[in-house]
């Protein structure tokens, strides 16, 4: 399974991601996210690891 999010938001230590073909959204720590991530960052998940795309 994969997965393509967006990070919508960004609470201290933490970030909003919503699915991109769902209104479903997660709650994530930052430090689990790529480097460089930040709202607006999306992210592809495959293989329990996230990945920056364009």
């Amino acid at each position: 399974m994969s997965f393509d999010y967006i990070i919508t938001r960004i609470e201290g230590e933490y970030a909003y991601l919503k699915r991109l073909d769902s209104d479903d959204e997660i709650f994530i720590a930052l430090a689990l996210l790529p480097f460089g991530s930040d709202v607006g960052t999306k992210l592809h998940w495959e293989n329990f690891e996230y990945s920056i795309i364009e």
